[in-house]
């Protein structure tokens, strides 16, 4: 009980020569014992925890099971929208989906996973993918697969090979994501404007550059024309900076300011109540930006 943070499977309990009357006693109305999921209880009343509801998901999936999805990538510190506990059991897995759990019957069962005392976890690789890939909101894969690659949980690389030994079914909007990544994204909210940016049929700018003059470094900026000298910025990483912070982010924009790069800033809910006015500023930025003369700016690729 200590080890699985008072939750206990009903052959565990019987194997502990509690009786079937004992069991049952403890689950009266009003007793110490609740039903969490079919022949798994929890040796307390009230609502149960995380630890609690991950434990008894894998006891009711069987000793062969992984947390995966977003109860895993909650363990890693990614928290995605939802109440279910998803699981992935070997395909010959007889059980059915009850309560709060998700099974996923697999001929592919993680290779390797983490391990927090009894609970079984992927890998943030696979926990991303799988993620994605129940997910069926675009903006929220891309706010997984973007943090976990911000983070430098996983790399684009062992996404796209999740991708590919993975389920095609369900794995258009990871496929997206993963592209946008590649292509410099960083944060849901960059993604949507890098959606947003494709839909109107501007010129693509690099994402996330290493932007220099000469030797010494400018910035990393969102969004770099280099043509036209035009930078854009999703403000959404400005909100509760210390003054450290703060102080940094002045001084960034003071260099990208002494040289004439063009710099437009953008809170991340302009993307989504105005992107026909985002989408003109950027325009009449760029059409500003042709033709001047700029000292010369040397630039590297997202890291």
């Amino acid at each position: 009980m200590r080890k699985q943070h008072k939750v206990i499977a009903r052959e565990q309990a019987l194997g502990c020569r509690l009786s079937v009357k004992a069991v049952r006693y403890r689950l009266r109305q009003d007793g110490p014992w609740q039903r969490l999921l079919p022949g798994v209880y929890l040796a307390q009343t009230g609502i149960p925890s995380d630890d609690q509801r991950d434990m008894a998901a894998l006891l009711y999936a069987g000793p062969r099971s992984v947390l995966t999805g977003a109860a895993a990538l909650r363990r890693h510190g990614i928290v995605v929208r939802g109440n279910a506990v998803d699981v992935v059991v070997p395909d010959a897995v007889g059980r059915v989906d009850a309560g709060f759990v998700r099974l996923h019957r697999t001929t592919r069962l993680p290779r390797g996973f983490c391990v927090a005392g009894e609970i079984r976890y992927a890998l943030p690789p696979r926990a991303v993918a799988d993620a994605a890939r129940w997910l069926t909101d675009l903006g929220e894969v891309r706010a997984v697969v973007a943090g976990a690659v911000q983070r430098g949980m996983c790399s684009v690389a062992r996404l796209v090979e999740e991708l590919e030994q993975g389920p095609r079914q369900g794995s258009a909007n990871l496929r997206r994501a993963l592209a946008e990544v590649a292509d410099g994204v960083r944060s849901g909210a960059e993604g949507r404007r890098h959606a947003l940016i494709r839909r109107a049929g501007l010129p693509m700018p690099l994402f996330n550059p290493r932007l220099f003059a000469g030797r010494a470094f400018l910035a990393v900026p969102d969004c770099w024309w280099p043509d036209a000298g035009v930078v854009a910025e999703v403000d959404s990483r400005a909100w509760h900076l210390s003054p450290r912070d703060w102080e940094n982010t002045l001084a960034r924009q003071a260099r990208i300011a002494a040289i004439s790069i063009i710099v437009l800033h953008f809170p991340p809910n302009r993307i989504y109540t105005e992107p026909k006015e985002v989408i003109a500023e950027i325009r009449s930025a760029l059409a500003a930006g042709q033709g001047r003369s700029l000292p010369q700016v040397r630039t590297l690729p997202a890291r």
